[in-house]
């Protein structure tokens, strides 16, 4: 068997999360029954993490197998872009090292959260809208403060199967993307279930002058998810990049 890492993205609207669940329709599935149709074989892929229902990914990377010399790259890509649905895309498939992992091996995640305070007829399903101005440097000020912990667990969904939820974030931070368009990004080495969007609803908090700096810091301090604020919706929340080390690489990823 050989080993590739698939590159992809997809608008999550339609699917229950990434990974398979028996209760709806995943984009886990989806490219599983593509793949296995193509490469006439069962075909299992394990993805970079979890994205939870309605949340989309411009960039998410998983592993799989295939048997040996039965994949061509760039065609495997194109076949699949035409019989996948309009809301899942193929970027590219390489080739890396047989014991490579999607998962364990990603140095770092990437999300953004994007608000607005206007109406868009044609963006609203992509943007959270604020009808109230926010407080931007309060906002910046409380996001710094997550780099000085580990332990997230007031940002995390109660009763996950994780061993810890410690986390090393390595970047939090709110800037403009226009004068209507805010953006949260957010690095880390890991995230919790739940996680981003339990701290973008926090920050709101606090940009709404409701949860001072203080009071910020002693939610995470805590470790009750009680204490923190209502997660921001999942419609607004993009998975935009994930890094791994150069040396699991058989041929190079795509820029």
């Amino acid at each position: 068997m050989e080993r590739y890492f698939i590159y992809l993205a997809y608008n999550g609207k339609n699917y229950c999360g990434w990974q398979i669940q028996p209760n709806g329709i995943s984009v886990q599935a989806k490219i599983e029954e593509s793949m296995s149709l193509l490469l006439r074989a069962p075909i299992r892929i394990t993805g970079a993490g979890r994205t939870d229902a309605g949340v989309h990914a411009s960039l998410m990377v998983a592993h799989f197998d295939s048997p040996k010399n039965r994949t061509e790259t760039v065609g495997l890509t194109d076949k699949l872009n035409g019989i996948l649905p309009p809301d899942i895309v193929v970027k590219a498939i390489v080739a890396v090292k047989a014991d490579a992992h999607a998962r364990f091996d990603a140095l770092s995640r990437t999300y953004r959260y994007f608000i607005t305070t206007e109406k868009y007829p044609f963006c609203n399903e992509l943007l959270y809208r604020q009808f109230h101005p926010l407080d931007y440097g309060s906002m910046n000020e409380a996001a710094q403060i997550l780099m000085e912990y580990t332990d997230f667990t007031s940002f995390s969904k109660l009763h996950t199967d994780v061993k810890t939820n410690n986390c090393l974030i390595k970047k939090a931070i709110w800037t403009k993307e226009t004068d209507k368009i805010s953006v949260f990004t957010i690095q880390a080495d890991r995230f919790l279930r739940n996680m981003v969007r339990a701290i973008v609803g926090t920050l709101l908090e606090v940009g709404r002058g409701k949860l001072s700096i203080t009071e910020f810091r002693q939610v995470i301090e805590s470790k009750d998810r009680g204490k923190a604020g209502s997660s921001a919706p999942a419609h607004a929340l993009f998975l935009t990049n994930i890094e791994y080390p150069s040396t699991l690489f058989e041929t190079p990823p795509p820029s």
